[in-house]
């Protein structure tokens, strides 16, 4: 899994780099993880069970798990778009992975609430070795650097 950051333009947040797949674009809307998984908060949830529109408290982009949240309260990240590869698809490369999710990320329409908030972009894509094990996911995370201070959804 790679990580990495950006900073804000405009009403789009800043990129960054890291692990999960692309292709076929998942955007709009926020999903009821209450309704799917049981009561938020939810701890413990792995990267890869991450659902779009997910808000998460004290987010860490290393850590194998983290905490979902509703997003009406204090979180740190949101995922704002999915990205997903055929399971065919040979494995294209570091830096096609993260420009797709960083095209994922621009592409994606953001509550105009993401003016309120310093913001930046989290991007997660596969390594060679995720992938040889078939993950094919590609990651658009919106993240505040200065912590759990974001309490709306910058889903639309």
């Amino acid at each position: 899994m790679w990580w990495g950051t950006a900073t804000p333009g405009g009403t789009k947040p800043a990129a960054a780099e890291s692990a999960p797949s692309a292709s076929g674009a998942q955007t709009g809307g926020t999903p009821s993880a209450e309704a799917s998984r049981g009561a938020l908060p939810l701890e413990g949830v792995s990267a890869l069970d991450f659902q779009l529109g997910d808000c998460f408290k004290d987010f860490d982009p290393e850590a194998l798990q983290s905490t979902v949240v509703d997003c009406g309260t204090e979180h740190s990240a949101q995922l704002v778009a999915i990205e997903s590869y055929p399971e065919p698809a040979e494995y294209p490369g570091r830096e096609p992975l993260k420009q797709k999710a960083l095209d994922a990320c621009k592409a994606t329409d953001l509550a105009a609430k993401t003016a309120d908030y310093p913001l930046g972009y989290k991007l997660a894509y596969p390594s060679s070795t995720s992938w040889d094990k078939g993950d094919r996911r590609v990651d658009c995370y919106v993240i505040a650097e200065s912590g759990n201070v974001i309490v709306d959804s910058l889903l639309p």
